[in-house]
């Protein structure tokens, strides 16, 4: 039955990007907050069709905690595509962080770059580095969010952790707040996973890392928040559905 459900949903999916962001190329030629709305949008119908096919729901916590009325960095684990569309549905005019391959794909990198990405080659070392640092200014002086994955690529649950450094930099060198945000997406939409379970996937916005501190502190207080919320979601999650199961 799950197989099926995530065979359907997957169809639906793709049904539903062709005829929503087919029509959205009309977009290209309005101002960016245009585009970014109709992500916005985009998010929750998929977010519905996950819900009524597949039976995942999600929760969002700790709004409280997200920095207000002020560009920030946020920093969130990365299990699956879920947080991706989330990040984007659920936060005010965001700015990604992201690979530059990603706007080579027809259509959807077009969107991408119309949304206003800072897109980098992760392979230039310090090079992309002080261009990651040099790009977050604009959208953070227009009071957007910077959206990064320290890990650099989605993670299994219960993988070994491996948060870049380069993140440590962009701490520094744009000395603002970081936003620390967990999840446990991983279990109910896999890294790569056709299958999507039933449950709730949660994710959780974390007390801010205020700015200032040094790169060794930083990264500590980063993974260790992000990780040790994130494990505490993923363990919520495995025991409401052993309580489910009898």
């Amino acid at each position: 039955m799950i197989f099926l459900r995530s065979l359907t949903f997957n169809v639906c999916y793709l049904i539903w990007c062709l005829l929503y962001f087919t029509p959205c190329l009309l977009l290209m030629v309005f101002p960016q907050r245009f585009m970014l709305v109709a992500g916005h949008y985009w998010a929750i119908v998929v977010f519905w069709l996950l819900k009524v096919i597949c039976g995942t729901t999600y929760e969002i916590r700790g709004v409280e905690n997200r920095p207000k009325d002020q560009g920030f960095l946020l920093v969130s684990k990365h299990q699956s595509a879920w947080e991706t569309i989330a990040l984007m549905a659920f936060n005010t005019n965001p700015c990604f962080i992201l690979k530059k391959e990603l706007l080579r794909i027809p259509m959807f990198g077009w969107y991408l770059w119309k949304g206003g990405v800072v897109a980098i080659d992760r392979k230039a070392g310090t090079k992309a580095l002080r261009q990651m640092i040099k790009e977050s200014q604009k959208p953070l002086s227009d009071k957007r969010p910077i959206i990064i994955f320290p890990e650099g690529t989605r993670a299994t649950p219960g993988q070994e952790p491996s948060y870049q450094t380069g993140i440590a930099a962009l701490y520094t060198g744009l000395g603002v707040t970081v936003s620390p945000v967990a999840l446990n997406s991983g279990l109910f939409w896999g890294r790569d996973a056709f299958v999507k379970k039933p449950g709730k996937i949660i994710m959780e916005y974390l007390p801010p890392i205020p700015p200032g501190l040094d790169r060794k502190a930083f990264m500590k207080r980063m993974q260790d928040t992000i990780e040790e919320a994130s494990n505490r979601l993923m363990d919520e999650a495995r025991q409401a559905e052993a309580k489910e199961n009898g």
